[in-house]
């Protein structure tokens, strides 16, 4: 499970070095796409291929599960963190993310996010507001 908020630097390569935590979760593999709210998601090969099953479930007849596959799979890009626990970001999802050389990487369940530090920080300081107001009706039940 990703849990946790990190700041690595982007160096001029488009590398970045995983945060400690993630790595053994990651060393065997993972996917980078296009996340929602402009950031991307990390994957370990195993929850890739988990989530590619239910979106081949999707039925072929309807546009909006067409759309959907179409940007989150075009825009994936498979890695291998090096002996260092780095991968390199490709430059269409660095783009696609804003991507400078501030980072948060960010722990969110069964995927890891990587965000543009600024918009990470301007997310946040948006949303915590929201968290603070939100009930239970509004999270289907759940607690705590």
């Amino acid at each position: 499970m990703f849990l946790g908020t990190y700041s690595p630097r982007l160096d001029d390569k488009g590398r970045i070095i995983l945060p400690a935590k993630f790595r053994e979760e990651l060393a065997e593999g993972l996917v980078i796409t296009r996340g929602q709210e402009r950031c991307l998601y990390v994957f370990s090969m195993a929850e890739f291929q988990r989530i590619h099953e239910q979106l081949r479930s999707a039925p072929i007849s309807s546009k909006q599960s067409r759309d959907y596959i179409r940007v989150f799979l075009s825009g994936a890009s498979d890695e291998t963190p090096d002996k260092q626990g780095r991968i390199t970001i490709p430059p269409m999802l660095r783009k696609y993310a804003g991507l400078d050389k501030e980072l948060a990487v960010i722990g969110a369940g069964s995927r890891a996010e990587i965000w543009d530090m600024a918009t990470w920080e301007s997310y946040l300081q948006e949303k915590e507001t929201e968290f603070s107001e939100t009930d239970e009706d509004e999270l289907q039940g759940f607690m705590l």
